[in-house]
Formats: C-alpha cells, structure tokens, sequence
C-alpha cells in the first residue's frame, strides 16, 4: 500500500536516491552527463535534502514522499513565491514505478498544501524535450506559458519551459 506523507530525516537517502533515478532518467536524452552528474550533486546532496526536510517557510513547505513499507519511491516539493501563488519545485519517481499514479498522488499532496496557504495559481518548470513530465503535467491542467533559457554556459538543453495552472 502505497501512502504519502511529509518526510523527515529518517527518508533523506530514500529521497537523494529517487530524485537522482529520477533526474537522470528525464534527463538523459536531453542534457550532457557531466551535467547530469553535476545537477545530481548539487541539487540531491545528504546536506541539502537533510535542511529541506527540517526548515520549512513561506517558500519551501518541505518533500512529500510515496512510501511502500517504508522505502521511498517517490519525492516531491514546492513552496509559495507570492500570497497566492504556489509553485512545485521537484517532483520525481523511481523509474521503474512510472504510470502507477504515484506522481498524481504526491502532486496532490504538494497542491492542497499550497492551497491551504491561499494558492490560487500554481506554476511548474520542466526540461524542454521531457517527454515524460510535460505530458503528465499536461494532463493535470498546466498550460504552457513560456521557454526560459538557462545560464549554464549555454549547455545544449539546459532550456526550461514554464507551465501554469489555475487552483480554484
């Protein structure tokens, strides 16, 4: 049985490991693997997901995560950039669990948290050429709104697209 709740320190490594599964998964076709590597590191470190599961605030409400018998399979996060909006910052899968509703379910999690704080709207950025979150997101009510390109040296993909939905 699969359930979602707020995660604390004892799932810190269970989310390094999907978010890391996860990243490279969606991101294998469209960034370089150095830079894949390096993104892992940066953004799933036991340093920086130990702080985010124990400092929440305003724009960081801290990872929700899927568990099945304690081991987790599913992370994900936003936080509040205004009074009313709302916007999800990560959310990956182990990729072997892909199209079982996890993702609909932690989403879900993240959303209600969001408009229990007043979200009206809410945004998302994915990887232009993720072919695996922009149609999931797609098919939840975002629309796109813009392509943003990043600063990383110009890396070949390293190029965003923002999508947004209405909460009310």
């Amino acid at each position: 049985m699969i359930h979602i709740e707020l995660a604390n320190e004892k799932h810190v490594e269970g989310i390094i490991s999907v978010c890391r599964a996860g990243y490279r998964d969606v991101s294998k076709e469209i960034l370089s693997d150095d830079l894949i590597e390096e993104k892992c590191e940066e953004y799933y470190n036991e340093e920086r997901i130990s702080k985010e599961v124990t400092q929440f605030s305003h724009s960081w409400g801290g990872y929700f995560v899927a568990l099945e018998d304690d081991i987790v399979i599913g992370a994900g996060g936003g936080g509040m950039t205004t009074d009313q909006t709302g916007w999800l910052y990560v959310l990956y899968l182990n990729p072997t669990r892909r199209n079982e509703g996890i993702g609909t379910k932690i989403l879900e999690a993240v959303t209600e948290q969001q408009k229990q704080l007043g979200a009206i709207e809410q945004y998302v950025t994915v990887q232009k050429g993720n072919m695996k979150g922009i149609p999931f997101y797609e098919a939840r009510d975002f629309v796109f709104k813009e392509e943003i390109h990043s600063n990383i040296e110009q890396e070949p993909g390293a190029i965003v697209l923002k999508f947004r939905r209405d909460l009310v």
